[in-house]
């Protein structure tokens, strides 16, 4: 019987599977759908223990504290005997952001995940293979497709964060993902940060990728619930436009993956990384009607070090728009006249305004309302109840793919939209 191996704090059962290609003795370690090894550097997609405790070097830009303070922090006196400086070895840390750099012959591409935490996924091209890494991970929208177009292609998903998301695995020879649940269990563990199957294989699907691992399982899951599903994923596979073969990732799995491309088409296109704009530096105007709901996410984002304003009304947003160049807006949709989508409307409308990263806030969980903002001209969605992590991950995505899109576009020749845009 297959030890399928959701995760684990260390040991056999840490490691979960590995990939080579015919052309390389070199190879590609993935650990408890957390972090992955190339050679002896190790990429962290965030800092859960259960991620850290087996270490080392690559991790995510972003978190309350550095990489080495992380791993130092864990190795204090109180919890281990050896402190980290005491290894016989010479570490080196960097701290990652989206963006695209080199590790001996492997070529990197990096893409922040909608999680919680600060979550980074990886691409990445060796000997002519393209694979991508992407652990905790949730949908951005609960509506996948557009209304107006046919289902199962990437210019027909609904939000921009999936598209993206869909995007940075298309064409890849192999894609291992987290689908930690089911259909029937996501809606009890929204805002968890994690994926159904159903979501992953269609947007697999739509990505044009050839190989899926699925990876990251619930815990109580047993070896007959794993399978169930493996067959479940497969059935789904079948019906789609686009075939990608699917499976559940073992312990013990071991993948040769064959070479379909010289070049990574996408490795074109992506910026090189950057450090990206600090905190301090980044203007985020919140707007909602409701006092309270006002406060708490001011609350949720002025640790983060962003400069915050704050109004009460859609008249006041849309003259601070264009008085204060923000970098971002947090509206409110449900206000009193005009209200969040007249905004929208009228921020979309002009040149200045038309690119500015905007996260819709709503009590509404109607697919049509998210539909409705999205096509006016939203950059997220996030519903009420959210969580303050929720919140922040949201907000740091946004920029972070304001960033990357100015960046594209300076790097390409294009005019930039909005002069205050990132």
């Amino acid at each position: 019987m297959r030890s399928w191996c959701p995760w684990s704090l260390g040991g056999e059962a840490f490691k979960n599977l590995t990939a080579k290609t015919p052309r390389s003795p070199r190879i590609l370690h993935f650990w408890a759908s957390l972090c992955f090894r190339y050679d002896s550097s190790y990429f962290f997609c965030y800092y859960h223990y259960v991620t850290t405790q087996g270490f080392d070097v690559f991790a995510p830009e972003g978190g309350r504290r550095s990489l080495q303070e992380t791993l130092a922090g864990q190795m204090e006196y109180t919890y281990f005997p050896v402190d980290l400086s005491q290894l016989p070895t010479r570490i080196t840390y960097h701290e990652l952001v989206e963006g695209k750099f080199e590790i001996g012959a492997v070529s990197v591409l990096a893409q922040y995940l909608n999680h919680p935490a600060m979550t980074l996924g990886y691409r990445f091209h060796m000997d002519g293979v393209t694979a991508a890494y992407m652990s905790d991970h949730e949908p951005f929208s609960e509506t996948l497709w557009r209304s107006d177009s046919a289902p199962g292609y990437l210019a027909s998903i609904l939000h921009e964060g999936d598209r993206r998301h869909a995007s940075f695995m298309a064409g890849a020879d192999l894609v291992i993902h987290d689908a930690q649940y089911t259909p029937e269990e996501y809606p009890s563990k929204k805002n968890w940060g994690h994926s159904t199957y159903e979501y992953v294989v269609r947007l697999a699907a739509a990505a044009g990728v050839r190989r899926l691992a699925l990876t990251h399982r619930e815990p109580v899951h047993d070896d007959d619930f794993i399978a169930d599903i493996e067959r479940r994923a497969r059935e789904l596979a079948a019906k789609l436009p686009n075939q990608v073969e699917v499976f559940c990732a073992y312990e013990g799995c071991e993948l040769e993956i064959f070479a379909d491309q010289v070049v990574d088409s996408l490795l074109k296109t992506r910026p090189t990384v950057s450090a990206g704009l600090a905190p301090h530096e980044a203007r985020i105007l919140v707007v909602d009607d409701n006092p309270d709901t006002r406060s708490m996410t001011m609350a949720a984002l002025k640790p983060e070090g962003y400069v915050l304003t704050q109004t009460s009304n859609g008249r006041d947003a849309i003259r601070l728009a264009a008085e204060m160049n923000p970098h971002m807006m947090v509206l409110d949709l449900m206000m009193p006249n005009p209200d969040g989508m007249d905004v929208l409307r009228a921020l979309r409308s002009k040149p200045e305004t038309s690119s500015l990263p905007i996260l819709v806030i709503t009590a509404s969980n109607d697919p049509l309302t998210a539909s409705a903002g999205f096509e006016v001209g939203a950059t997220d969605y996030l519903t009420k109840p959210f969580s303050v992590p929720q919140l922040r991950a949201r907000v740091r995505a946004c920029l972070a793919r304001a960033l990357r899109h100015r960046e594209h576009q300076v790097d390409c020749g294009l005019p930039l939209l909005c002069v205050f845009v990132l």
